[in-house]
């Protein structure tokens, strides 16, 4: 029973130091890429959008609001 025991005991060492030492070898991962870009285009972009919609909603509320003064003068 001794032996077996001894046996048992040498075989959960083995795997648990198998186990430990493959991972101490395992590859670290690499760092992240950079960003491409920083913020300030995409912010860019967003202004532009903006002011394409404010360009097109002026010119779409401008003749309804000419055509409203023609009519009254208050």
């Amino acid at each position: 029973m001794a032996s077996r025991n001894s046996v048992a005991g040498f075989a959960l060492f083995t795997f648990v130091f198998a186990v430990i030492s493959s991972l101490s070898g395992a590859q670290t991962l690499a760092p992240a890429p950079a960003p491409t870009s920083d913020g300030t285009s995409i912010d860019q972009g967003i202004a532009y959008l903006l002011m394409v919609v404010a360009l097109v909603l002026t010119y779409l509320i401008h003749p309804l609001d000419a055509s409203s003064s023609s009519l009254s003068f208050f």
